[in-house]
């Protein structure tokens, strides 16, 4: 069954769709090449003074569309998030409920991450910076990687209730083995080079699903695919 955009999204599409403003457009352009600058050097090698300079503006040309370095890492992270939202989940509620769906988006955040191996994760990034660095971008990381991690949790839930797995599967700690293959992937692929990571993290996911699968041979579901351009060993 296909799921509808909440209203709230198709009000933030509407207003999208509107032509922005000089200077809406001018700060939609630094958050972009801001976002770019982060996913290399991280939220805290980000500085006005860099910024400008990518942008060949002046630093109070930059400062006066955040007013503070503090607020610019906030508004990277809400864009990273809307693109992670755009990219990974918003396709997969187009998927029938259940199993296919919870499919859809490890397969989708698999592509994903697939990027990601060469320019790097803001989530990742993001909590080796700020794990022990309280403040407002450690919780606007946090609530990000929450809200993901809810919607992945209520996918299992509905598949779940769908039939598709076990009446006593945990979720929760269902989605936790879940996350845990796209951290070991990050870390294997990334760091370690690892040539064979990207399949052996949808092995990895298959099994799980076996594991807590109601009826694996009759799973209303085909296996997941690796994507086609895994990392070359250094």
């Amino acid at each position: 069954m296909s799921v509808t955009r909440p209203a709230s999204r198709a009000r933030a599409d509407a207003a999208a769709s509107r032509p922005l403003q000089k200077g809406q457009q001018t700060k939609a352009a630094i958050v972009d090449a801001a976002l770019g600058l982060a996913t290399q050097i991280g939220l805290e090698g980000l500085s006005i003074g860099a910024l400008a300079e990518v942008m060949q503006m002046s630093k109070s040309g930059v400062f006066a569309h955040f007013g503070s370095r503090e607020e610019l890492q906030i508004s990277v992270v809400r864009e990273y998030h809307h693109r992670f939202e755009e990219e990974v989940f918003y396709p997969a509620m187009t998927v029938p409920r259940g199993l296919p769906r919870l499919r859809a988006m490890f397969d989708n955040w698999m592509k994903r991450t697939s990027v990601e191996i060469d320019s790097g994760c803001i989530y990742i990034s993001g909590a080796v910076e700020f794990d022990d660095r309280p403040g407002p971008v450690r919780d606007a990381l946090a609530s990000s990687v929450s809200t993901w991690l809810a919607a992945m949790g209520r996918a299992i839930e509905i598949a779940i209730e769908e039939g598709h797995l076990r009446p006593d599967t945990d979720a929760h700690q269902m989605r936790f083995e879940i996350h845990s293959l796209i951290l070991a992937l990050h870390y294997e692929a990334r760091f370690l080079r690892a040539p064979d990571s990207l399949q052996q993290a949808v092995a990895a996911f298959d099994g799980i699903v076996r594991r807590y699968s109601a009826a694996a041979a009759e799973a209303p579901a085909t296996p997941s695919k690796a994507p086609r351009k895994p990392r070359a060993s250094a």
